[in-house]
């Protein structure tokens, strides 16, 4: 059974905002007291959190699909709904957020890091909140946004100072095992360790981490055995160590050709070659052993490693080689640059950022592009004509039917808002008065106005249909 689990793919979907309500209150004597629906409560979000707890992504490899809860709907006198619980994920120290084309979203290393993997939609605004003093009584509410959704991977590097890398059996394990409290599995067979380790060694005042990756063979960097699938738990350590077998049994190997073929399964891996590197000669019980540690030490010195002889069996060596790695680990922190506060950069919208861009596509539809747009007609509900009206009314006072007079439409050519697989397409009329013609005016509600004398009534009609007339003369190419 897996129990090891350091990529996989979530698919991460927040919670949808509640619709807003459209009510009116009522009370006796007082049919119509006014508009009072409530908002909708806001979609709970889809957040990663660090936690040093966790060590694995296993649990989210058996169960990839994680929901955030909804919002709930707005109800009358005025009573928001509840807003939706947020969904939080605890993830390894060390994991990386990607997109499903490899871009990078989000490096999570250190406890509490936060990457928020799924916003969730606002709640819809009720009647009682769209009430104004041109529109007193709207029917309608405004729908809650749904929330966002999109696939995402995890990837787990290991968060560790001393990286051990060699070839299987080398004795990785077992020298984890002696200087740290870690308990690797270890035994005499190739590929006994199919998943990293981490222990924690104290030498003098210097605590760091040490991982051994599991065995590298010729060709992991592209994927043969298991190298490919741990090479990137190496990629955060600090040194790496060469733990190379003097006594193997395999005539046709030796520790030297062993180094030079990991030192090359690095390189095709890439981004290592600033690593500091030190040998670790195992096995020198033996004697064979300690005779070729003897012969090839100075060979490796020539090259300019640092090389120890230890015995994780015999535990020889090992304070000189602990307390050599704790002293590389802190020029490595001396020489890592401190951070810097972090500088809240504001960037300010142009001047002339409309906010939208309308474009004429090759089928001879104006596309209009925009975060306000698109939000507006997700939110619509266009069963409700007054809703269809009020969201043409936003969409003139933000300036879209200009820019699309400016673009060269016509009256009766398509209109689409929205990106190409979930758009709204309509044929466009300028100075759109449909919508809330039972109302007069749009979204004016008459019932909760003063009478007016029948004749006056009349005279202002006439005056609202002259204006109309000329405003859709000035603009229109073809009057």
């Amino acid at each position: 059974m897996t129990t090891f689990v350091d990529r996989v793919e979530l698919h991460a979907a927040a919670g949808n905002g509640g619709h807003g309500c459209a009510s009116v209150h009522r009370e006796k004597f007082k049919p119509l007291g006014g508009p009072d629906g409530g908002n909708g409560g806001r979609g709970g979000d889809v957040t990663l959190i660090v936690d040093q707890a966790v060590t694995t992504l296993l649990d989210y490899h058996h169960h990839p699909h994680r929901k955030a809860t909804n919002g709930q709907p707005g109800a009358g006198d005025n009573r928001t709904g509840k807003e939706g619980q947020d969904l939080i994920l605890p993830v390894p120290d060390g994991t990386v957020v990607l997109d499903t084309n490899g871009n990078v979203l989000a490096d999570m290393v250190g406890q509490g890091t936060m990457f928020v993997a799924g916003q969730g939609g606002r709640g819809g605004l009720g009647n009682g909140a769209l009430a104004s003093a041109r529109r007193k009584a709207p029917g309608f509410a405004l729908l809650g946004e749904p929330g966002e959704s999109r696939d995402i991977v995890l990837e787990l590097k290991t968060v560790a100072d001393v990286a051990l890398v060699g070839y299987p059996s080398a004795g990785k394990s077992s020298l984890i095992s002696v200087l740290s409290a870690a308990k690797p599995k270890i035994a005499d067979y190739p590929f006994t360790t199919l998943v990293p380790n981490l222990g924690v060694v104290t030498a003098g005042s210097t605590v760091y981490t040490i991982a051994d990756v599991p065995g590298l063979i010729p060709g992991a960097s592209q994927g043969k055995g298991l190298g490919l699938e741990f090479l990137r738990h190496v990629e955060r350590c600090s040194v790496l160590v060469h733990v190379l077998d003097t006594a193997t049994l395999e005539s046709d190997r030796d520790p030297v050709s062993d180094l030079d073929m990991i030192e090359e399964e690095l390189k095709l891996y890439g981004g290592l070659d600033d690593r500091p590197r030190v040998v670790v000669l195992n096995k020198i019980d033996i004697p064979d052993g300690q005779d070729l540690a003897e012969m090839i030490r100075p060979d490796l010195e020539a090259r300019g490693y640092r090389v120890f002889e230890v015995s994780a069996v015999a535990r020889t060596g090992l304070k000189e080689l602990s307390f050599a790695l704790a002293g590389v680990i802190a020029e490595a922190r001396a020489a890592k640059p401190v951070e810097e506060a972090t500088r809240i950069v504001i960037r300010p919208k142009a001047v002339d950022d409309a906010g939208f861009t309308v474009v004429l596509e090759d089928d001879g539809i104006y596309r209009v592009r925009g975060e306000k747009p698109e939000r507006w007609v997700r939110q619509t509900d266009f069963n409700n004509d007054e809703a269809v009206g009020y969201l043409a009314d936003r969409l003139n006072r933000l300036g879209v039917e200009d820019a699309l007079r400016k673009a060269g439409a016509r009256a009766g050519d398509g209109v689409a808002i929205g990106a190409e697989d979930n758009s709204v397409v309509f044929d466009w009329e300028p100075t759109v008065t449909a919508g809330a013609e039972m109302l007069g005016r749009r979204g004016e509600d008459h019932r909760l106005e003063e009478p007016r004398p029948a004749a006056q009534r009349r005279r202002d009609r006439e005056e609202e249909r002259d204006d109309v007339s000329k405003e859709y003369q000035e603009f229109d190419p073809f009057a």
